[in-house]
């Protein structure tokens, strides 16, 4: 056997997300994951805001939400999220979960009810990123 160090993504990065996939279907209990992507596009079809996120079992998995910088401060983010929240709902999940920056929306995560339940401090070297948690 030898380690093998390589400094970028190759055809083993999907290998080896596979091969751990696989393992972890197998050891946990059966659960359907299905997307669940919001877009808001201006009349051009332009993208403006939108999250691409995610159902997994109890869980509402939030990966990415963002609003323009000339639409924030609308209640955009607000209706994108509660939209997504009630469609998790829908599909039966109980639970939501994000991370997010210290720059980017940690106090908008907090008016809407989610509890930080974890912080990376200096990450990458000063910042801070947040994880949330929600009962919906």
């Amino acid at each position: 056997m030898k380690l093998k160090l390589e400094n970028i993504e190759s055809k083993r990065t999907q290998e080896l997300a596979n091969l751990i996939r696989a393992y972890n279907r197998a050891n946990r209990e059966p659960s359907k994951s299905e997307p669940l992507n919001i877009y808001l596009e201006d009349e051009e079809g332009n993208l403006m805001a939108g999250m691409v996120a995610e159902t997994f079992g109890n869980w509402l998995e939030i990966e990415y939400l963002y609003v323009s910088d000339d639409l924030r401060g609308q209640g955009i983010g607000s209706k994108i999220l509660e939209m997504a929240e009630n469609e998790s709902r829908n599909r039966g999940c109980k639970y939501s979960f994000v991370d997010t920056f210290n720059f980017q929306a940690p106090k908008f995560y907090e008016k809407h009810g989610y509890k930080e339940v974890f912080a990376l401090k200096e990450y990458p070297y000063t910042g801070e990123r947040y994880y949330y948690t929600k009962e919906l």
